[in-house]
């Protein structure tokens, strides 16, 4: 049978293309896609320990069987997005999951309060993330070229993401919310490719009829958000570029 892999951030960088079909035996596991992948891409191997699978859109793990037509995406470590052309937006009911390749500004917060909240909402909890000079952790295997760049600022970042599993992601961290906090109105919106510096990365608001479920529910928003979703950020210098991250959590946290 044959499988198409997909490739993001470091792999993509490491292997030179962004998808490979592979012809795999009929039995053949998301492990044996892997290893017959490093069989054509050396290089990959040494981030076997960091990276997270997924078939068809939904995270997997190694001793998953596939199929004819099968997608397979390698998870590098993640961060941790008017829609416009290129961009990809999910809305249900009163949540707002996107994913936004045009800038926008705190003025977002005031957005998605007026398209969320109700009547009935005695609190609307916004958080933004921005862009910082500070490098943040380098991503595994990616040591060495931070330290080429220790003590520089960072002028910007580059974010790319596996859009429909992002935005599947996303959906789930709502469903989780809604049933762990009863916050049914929920916005998360995340930039992809490059965001100078100062400019904002990602807007979170959670709105509800009491402050303690719209606190509890934008920082689970944000915290999930980071570890899980399939959305990758370099960090870009002067002469070259890090990426930032941990291995991909691949279910609810704690």
């Amino acid at each position: 049978m044959r499988v198409r892999v997909r490739l993001f951030a470091t792999q993509r960088e490491l292997a030179g293309t962004r998808e490979v079909g592979l012809d795999l035996d009929g039995d053949a596991t998301v492990a044996d896609a892997w290893d017959a992948l490093v069989a054509r891409f050396p290089a990959l191997a040494p981030g076997r320990d960091f990276v997270r699978f997924a078939r068809n859109g939904a995270y997997a793990d190694e001793a998953t069987g596939l199929s004819e037509g099968d997608e397979v995406a390698m998870i590098p470590p993640v961060s941790g997005g008017d829609a416009t052309e290129g961009a990809d937006r999910r809305q249900a009911g009163a949540r707002i999951l996107e994913l936004r390749a045009t800038p926008f500004d705190a003025s977002i917060l005031a957005e998605l309060t007026e398209r969320l909240a109700t009547a009935e909402d005695g609190a609307a909890v916004g958080f933004l993330g921005r862009t910082r000079a500070t490098p943040g952790t380098p991503a595994p295997g990616q040591e060495t070229e931070a330290a080429r760049h220790a003590g520089r600022a960072v002028e910007s970042l580059d974010y790319e993401a596996h859009e429909s599993m992002a935005l599947a992601v996303l959906a789930e961290i709502a469903d989780e919310i809604e049933a762990r906090f009863g916050v049914e109105r929920l916005a998360i919106v995340h930039r992809t490719g490059a965001v100078p510096l100062g400019e904002t990365s990602i807007a979170v608001m959670a709105v509800a009829p009491h402050r303690d479920a719209a606190f509890v529910a934008a920082r689970y928003a944000i915290d999930e958000t980071k570890a899980r979703a399939p959305i990758w950020k370099a960090e870009h210098f002067a002469d070259g570029h890090v990426w930032i991250g941990e291995p991909a959590r691949t279910g609810a946290g704690s």
